[in-house]
């Protein structure tokens, strides 16, 4: 059977990419003629399975993990494109094993949804897990944050070996208290940057007591700065440059490098795994620089209050033309409530194009924050067309929902160079 369901997939993902399709597509039909596809796969890796899971940062920081691992010589499947459901990773894995269903790799770190990874360590048990953040994300599909966490849980207690927690969330860090087999390591913020990364509940006004913040850190974040950052690693500071832009991004930089190191052991390279960390490159859509008209333009995913905040501190509003892209489809989360809770203020000089869904309600939004607006047209292509237009050579920046962003990016590759992701 799995020869056969091998290459029935491998012949859906060549049509699907000849058509320009969802890189899930395969996936979901090798798991309907196969469903042991996955599991019996990734079994025979020598270092098992790592996954990256919780509510923002999953996508930079797998790519950051897997880029460490790899400059330490290890061969490292993963599921680049970002699909984060099962589908996902049989896709990602019928482009890389050969018709009898070999994979050659020494370990698979895995982004996964939380509520898929949920049905995934059913599959596999995972030897090494990082739970990275819990923040108010599609809550009209999983309801409330604390669900989020319980989705979480069950990732880390199906965990063999090793589950790396953020010790700054309190939800994602009283994770520890449930777990008997596993060990538990931490990454953390200096107390001087705690403020910058506010957890959900600060955010909305009330304190969450830091239940973890006693915990020692494997690596704790230290100093962020614009193209470097310091970090204590098992106490001995380290300054590293970064290629990396956003606040957010370096913060799970931390985390990379303490699931790396758990992974590793007594093996890791502190000196390589830092050079490895200063080439890694935004990973797409998230803080990706592209060339339009010879001047740069760069792609911002804004998920939640959090991350739409963190976005606007990273990147500076002056002097760059602004577009906003809002879609409300069910990878984006259906309840836009949540951008009411984003301070626009920095954006005073004006956002020039809002766009997507719920262009409307994102440009209401930015009126009560006295944010001028350019123009408003819902239509990506042509709203795209007409920012890149009217912004001539001026460095472009477009801050977008995560459906909104492939639009953003298909329109761009008809003009610009673009990764390829599917």
């Amino acid at each position: 059977m799995s020869s056969f369901s091998i290459l029935v997939g491998k012949l859906v993902r060549g049509a699907s990419r000849l058509r320009g399709g969802g890189s899930a597509l395969p996936g979901l039909v090798v798991e309907k003629i196969d469903p042991d596809f996955i599991r019996r796969t990734l079994s025979t890796l020598p270092l098992g399975v790592a996954v990256v899971s919780g509510t923002n940062g999953k996508t930079t920081t797998t790519k950051m993990v897997v880029e460490l691992l790899e400059g330490q010589g290890l061969k490292v499947f993963t599921n680049r494109t970002g699909s984060n459901f099962t589908r996902g990773v049989a896709a990602a894995l019928l482009g890389e094993v050969d018709l009898r269903g070999r994979l050659d790799a020494d370990i698979a770190v895995l982004e996964l949804d939380e509520a898929h990874a949920v049905h995934f360590v059913k599959l596999i048990q995972p030897r090494y897990a990082l739970l990275l953040n819990v923040l108010r994300d599609q809550l009209d599909r999983f309801g409330e944050i604390d669900k989020t966490t319980r989705l979480l849980e069950q990732i880390a207690k199906a965990t063999t070996e090793t589950v790396v927690l953020n010790r700054e969330d309190p939800r994602v860090a009283s994770i520890a208290d449930s777990l008997s087999g596993p060990k538990v390591a931490y990454f953390g913020l200096d107390a001087s940057l705690r403020s910058t990364f506010p957890n959900d509940d600060e955010m909305r006004g009330s304190r969450s007591e830091a239940i973890a913040a006693a915990q020692p850190a494997d690596v704790v974040l230290t100093r962020v700065a614009e193209t470097e950052a310091d970090f204590l690693v098992d106490g001995t500071p380290a300054t590293t440059g970064l290629k990396l832009r956003g606040v957010y991004n370096i913060f799970n930089a931390a985390a990379a490098l303490t699931f790396a190191r758990q992974i590793l052991g007594a093996k890791a390279n502190r000196t390589a795994l830092f050079e490895s960390l200063s080439n890694v490159e935004p990973a797409f859509g998230r803080g990706e620089s592209l060339t339009v008209n010879g001047a740069p333009l760069e792609l911002v995913l804004v998920k939640n209050p959090s991350g739409f905040r963190l976005g606007l501190k990273s990147f500076a509003a002056h002097g760059y033309a602004t577009m906003i892209a809002i879609n409300d489809n069910y990878a984006d989360g259906r309840d836009m409530s949540w951008l009411w809770d984003v301070d626009f203020e920095t954006l005073s000089d004006g956002v020039d194009m809002v766009t997507g869904v719920r262009a409307y309600d994102m440009a209401l939004r930015l009126k009560y924050d006295d944010v001028p607006v350019g123009d408003v047209l819902p239509d990506i292509p042509g709203a795209l067309a007409r920012f890149i237009a009217g912004s001539g050579t001026q460095p472009k920046r477009i801050f977008c929902t995560y459906t909104a962003m492939l639009a953003v990016r298909r329109e761009l590759s008809k003009i610009t160079k673009v990764e390829v992701v599917s």
